[in-house]
């Protein structure tokens, strides 16, 4: 079967409309806040874009014969990446490629995301069996990245398979035992976790316990989403933001400078354009029946809900903070590319779906 490729009339502007405001608003921020940030994120941005329409014109047969591929290759890679990764304060999670330093627990996620999807289509039940097969599979990528140490991007992973699996229809009791276990291995995840990671669980359950250290960037972005107000201080005046009393101002918590700069009103707008494209994967997700497209769609959903709940609630000091990235706002060129390249199949298989459907026609 042939399918055709992917016109520019077939793309969802509705959804690209809402990723091209949160990118405006990116860029404004950055820019307020350094003119080479905002460079570097500029090139990103075209790089990405550029990404997009090259992989939109992909044969959807493609995803589905390397799904099995992606999975394997992953996992060289993010072993590889111990070996020859680049360390960045105690962590390996980046490694230079052509003279860019390219995170792979974020770059993988769309492959990763496709890999996943093809193995929820091939399951015939909702035993048990395959409950515990898809996280044996999830098992040493989670590893891999927690040993980075990634706590932040390894929950990422963990959370978006759990969500994909609740909502798929897996029992819930399922989900009972599983909790059960997680919480009888507390102590030893406890014993694995870092000296600074484990401080940062105790702060969040008592802020004042180091203000001036460890609690002190979720107070920081507390302060400055608070001090924006209604309108903001206007590009360029944040006191948190600019005069450094903020740490990650353009990463982690991009959404506290811009709420500092831009006030409650660029706040909504943010969270109003995340909820289009939400609403918008939800549709594709609802209205799918071919189940690779439509367990696509619930990955990708899961995956954004999950980077934005996460990180609206560090900078707004209700989530411990993790270091988790916001969706095509924070700096940063591995999570604007994985983004981009995961719409791109998502409208590479939501293609494929239509093309289907108009054959049995």
């Amino acid at each position: 079967m042939r399918f055709p490729k992917i016109s520019l009339s077939s793309i969802d502007w509705v959804l690209m409309g809402a990723v091209g405001t949160l990118i405006s608003i990116s860029l404004i921020t950055l820019f307020s806040i350094d003119k080479d940030l905002f460079k570097s994120q500029f090139f990103f941005v075209l790089l990405s874009i550029s990404s997009f329409l090259i992989i939109t014109q992909l044969n959807p047969q493609i995803l589905m014969v390397y799904a099995k591929p992606f999975y394997l290759i992953s996992i060289f890679l993010l072993l590889i990446l111990f070996i020859l990764g680049s360390e960045v304060r105690g962590a390996v999670r980046w490694i230079e490629v052509f003279g860019f330093q390219a995170q792979f627990s974020e770059i993988l996620k769309p492959f990763l995301a496709v890999s996943f999807a093809f193995l929820l289509s091939d399951l015939r039940n909702y035993s048990y069996k395959n409950f515990l097969i898809i996280f044996l599979l999830l098992f040493p990528l989670f590893l891999l990245i927690f040993l980075q140490p990634d706590l932040g991007n390894s929950l990422i992973y963990f959370g978006t398979v759990l969500f994909v699996l609740l909502i798929y229809g897996f029992p819930f009791k399922y989900f009972i035992s599983s909790l059960t276990l997680l919480i009888a291995s507390f102590p030893a995840l406890w014993f694995l976790l870092h000296d600074y990671q484990k401080e940062r669980v105790l702060t969040f359950i008592d802020p004042s316990r180091d203000p001036l250290g460890t609690s002190y960037n979720a107070i920081q972005a507390v302060i400055a989403v608070g001090s924006g107000m209604f309108m903001g201080k206007g590009l360029g005046e944040g006191t948190q933001s600019h005069l450094r009393f903020l740490p990650e101002n353009h990463t982690d918590f991009i959404f506290a400078s811009l709420s500092e700069q831009l006030g409650f009103i660029g706040g909504i707008i943010v969270v109003a354009a995340f909820i289009v494209i939400l609403y918008r994967l939800y549709i594709f997700f609802k209205s799918s029946d071919d189940p690779f497209s439509k367990n696509f769609s619930l990955i990708v959903l899961s995956l954004i809900f999950i980077h934005f709940f996460v990180n609206i609630g560090m900078n707004l000091g209700i989530i411990p903070v993790v270091g988790i990235t916001l969706p095509f706002v924070s700096y940063g060129g591995s999570s604007l590319l994985s983004n981009f390249v995961m719409l791109g199949f998502l409208f590479v298989v939501l293609q494929k779906e239509k093309s289907e459907v108009l054959e049995i026609r």
